[in-house]
């Protein structure tokens, strides 16, 4: 498997592209206004509650926070948050108080104690060894630091690693102790480059290339993800928003042999995280699978399961009882169309 991530500009702004064996598998733009990305941390100031939707607005120096968790919080109060994900059109900001202070390596979880090794980590020596080097990089430290030590802490020696702990250990308490003010922004969320070179280094890419979409054919990947249909052998699926939902129709084409519908239906389930991801395209997911026996739901809940598995923040809610399949996905970022327009 050769994994190339390429750092490159579209229309002007900075854009990352990580390709596995020649497929594009993620895709990074940073957007054309001064919208705050998500992982930007905020001091915010409680604003009114919204009664019936159990949050409450937040005022931050670009507008307004959505905010969920409200227990003891009055209006006028000075609060830390971070945005969770992009705003949709004339919506406020998604917001949270569960701060994470993430790096390459290190993850910092104010308010929850602990450490926490990825479980994709299985070798106990490096366990037992990351163990010890987070315990010494976190010495002294507030007890109420957590951390968490990602998975491309397998291939990064000490020094980087303990390096990435005292980084994120002293710049969350720098910013928890900021607390008094008007709303400001007190850290910026990852653009395209420092996204790649954060959340793309397991494993550790092969190659790293300052531009290079245009050689490696990235243009036309993103061309394609530009239109709803999504070839699949001799069937296809349409991807296509509406206001309300994501509606994906799987067809069989020009394919009549035996086992047509679950074959075709297999390649789509093995195929949309990838291509949700890529479009950013998220919230209610309806599914309109080719049509097939009942008796083949199950091999195909085994493939929808195994497929989202690695994706986060994703609820399977399984069959309507006209026959079709409904799935929510959170919105992480904005629309790629929306991106590029």
């Amino acid at each position: 498997m050769t994994r190339t991530v390429l750092l490159d500009t579209l229309k002007d702004r900075p854009a990352a592209a990580l390709v596995v064996d020649g497929q594009l598998q993620d895709l990074a733009i940073d957007p054309i206004t001064d919208a705050p990305l998500p992982g930007a941390i905020y001091r915010a100031v409680a604003d009114r509650p919204m009664k019936g939707q159990g949050g409450l607005f937040v005022k931050l120096p670009e507008g307004s926070g959505f905010l969920r968790q409200t227990a003891g919080i009055a209006p006028g109060q000075r609060l830390l948050v971070q945005i969770t994900g992009p705003a949709e059109a004339g919506k406020a900001y998604p917001v949270t108080t569960r701060l994470l202070f993430k790096s390459r390596y290190a993850i910092v979880t104010p308010d929850a104690p602990g450490l926490n090794i990825s479980r994709r980590l299985k070798d106990e020596a490096l366990r037992d060894q990351l163990e010890s080097l987070a315990k010494a990089a976190m010495q002294g430290a507030d007890e109420t630091l957590g951390l968490i030590l990602r998975s491309a802490c397998a291939g990064a020696n000490d020094d980087e690693i303990a390096e990435d702990i005292i980084a994120m250990r002293e710049l969350a308490q720098a910013v928890l102790a900021d607390v008094q003010g008007n709303a400001e922004l007190l850290v910026e969320g990852a653009g395209a480059h420092e996204t790649a070179w954060r959340d793309w280094a397991d494993p550790e890419p092969d190659e790293v290339i300052e531009g290079g979409f245009a050689d490696h054919d990235v243009l036309e990947m993103i061309d394609a993800l530009l239109t709803p249909r999504v070839g699949l052998g001799q069937g296809h699926m349409m991807i296509e928003p509406t206001r309300a939902l994501l509606a994906v129709d799987v067809n069989t084409g020009n394919d009549t042999s035996p086992g047509a519908a679950l074959k075709v239906n297999i390649a789509a389930a093995r195929e949309l995280p990838r291509q949700l991801r890529l479009r950013g395209l998220g919230g209610q997911v309806v599914i309109d699978f080719a049509p097939m026996p009942k008796k083949d739901r199950a091999i195909l809940d085994q493939v929808i399961r195994a497929a989202f598995k690695t994706e986060s923040e994703v609820n399977l809610a399984g069959w309507t009882t006209l026959g079709l399949y409904e799935m929510t996905r959170k919105r992480d970022r904005l629309p790629l169309a929306e991106l590029l327009a």
